[in-house]
């Protein structure tokens, strides 16, 4: 799984405990990002729907969610013998390797051209196939496994990561069997429409703030997209991240809550799940309301370490740590609404698993 800023990865027994007291047995993961919650859900038996605006979330979802590797006699075998044959691809300096390796530092220049030569490959060979996103899936983690970030693609860093020397070696992506689809599109078109169907429970993790993942991933929506786009910034960012109008509302201080309120009121789910944090642009009291149009709401906390950068500090452009970080730590709030007894049953089963804990007030921000 790809490194991925918001990742809910500590929060997965916890949704786990949710989604198996809801009794759902269909769901919707409305912001899917690394697709790791549907992935959880999916695994229990819902058949999922994941959506997300960015390129690389759909692939990971069509992966993931939208793959049955059962539905087709030998489609295992067909992916093994794909991945081993990309692994014994030479390497062929191209887009990847002027604009990532040379340009920017995000990898080795030798694991840029193997990147270059293996997209190619999937592109030219297994386009329109149910290999395609399968296959670009594996050479996104192998990526995301030889590069020099810290997780996120605003900047690279100034000494090569010690992984960055790994070779780029492609695994067979971990396939769940079982029905699931994948929707790209803004949520806030999509919900209430034939576009997405009516589920038990919808899981909603939308963006906190002004960051946008189409721009913190963007080395992953080229390697998608393999358009060799022009690009901007030491960080070599796609040209079309400037244009105001491929910005989502929730990115927007002003447009974020109406936005938010919309999408929770119209969604056609009988449980609504919304993940968010104390450190996003609504407050507590906020968001209990947004929620409460959908019946009964119960707000359950949990202590989650901040993003890796809060945790390595603030640096000057010649690398000095300068500044303080405040705090090292925050708290994620999964607010659940919907049916009372539902609602009830959800929250006391986290709570009696011992993985969070009901809240009724604001948890203050722990100090660094």
């Amino acid at each position: 799984m790809i490194k991925y800023l918001g990742s809910k990865r500590r929060l997965i027994p916890a949704l786990a405990a949710l989604v198996t007291a809801s009794g759902a047995r269909t769901g919707l993961d409305l912001f899917c990002g690394t697709t790791r919650v549907s992935q959880a859900f999916k695994g229990l038996g819902v058949e999922m729907t994941a959506v997300d605006s960015a390129r690389c979330a759909h692939v990971l979802a069509r992966c993931y969610v939208a793959t049955d590797p059962d539905a087709a006699p030998g489609f295992l075998d067909e992916v093994t013998e794909a991945v081993a044959r990309l692994n014994a691809v030479p390497g062929v300096p191209g887009y990847v390797t002027e604009t990532f390796c040379t340009e920017s530092r995000f990898f080795r220049p030798e694991n840029g051209a193997r990147i270059d030569a293996v997209r190619d490959v999937i592109e030219a060979e297994y386009a329109d196939t149910p290999l395609w996103p399968v296959l670009l899936t594996s050479l996104l983690e192998a990526a995301d496994r030889v590069d020099s970030t810290t997780g996120l693609q605003m900047a690279y860093l100034k000494q090569w990561a010690p992984r960055a020397d790994n070779p780029l070696t492609l695994r067979v992506p971990e396939l769940l069997t079982g029905p699931g689809h994948a929707v790209r599109g803004d949520a806030c078109t999509l919900v209430g429409t034939s576009g997405l169907p009516d589920v038990d429970l919808a899981y909603l993790d939308p963006p906190y703030n002004q960051h946008r993942y189409d721009s913190n991933y963007h080395v992953w929506e080229t390697l998608v997209a393999w358009d060799a786009p022009d690009h901007y910034g030491v960080a070599c960012k796609r040209s079309e991240l400037r244009d105001p109008e491929t910005r989502s509302a929730f990115n927007g201080r002003r447009t974020m809550a109406p936005a938010l309120t919309d999408v929770v009121a119209r969604v056609a789910a009988e449980v609504v799940v919304l993940s968010y944090n104390n450190e996003s642009w609504l407050s507590f009291d906020e968001l209990r309301a947004v929620c409460a149009t959908r019946g009964e709401v119960e707000v359950l906390a949990f202590d989650s370490a901040r993003y890796v950068g809060a945790r390595i500090g603030i640096h000057g452009p010649s690398g000095r740590k300068v500044g303080r970080v405040s705090h090292v730590r925050n708290t994620e709030y999964m607010v659940l609404a919907g049916p009372r007894a539902r609602v009830q049953a959800m929250a006391a089963a986290v709570e009696s698993a011992g993985f969070g804990a009901r809240v009724d007030r604001p948890v203050p921000v722990p100090a660094a």
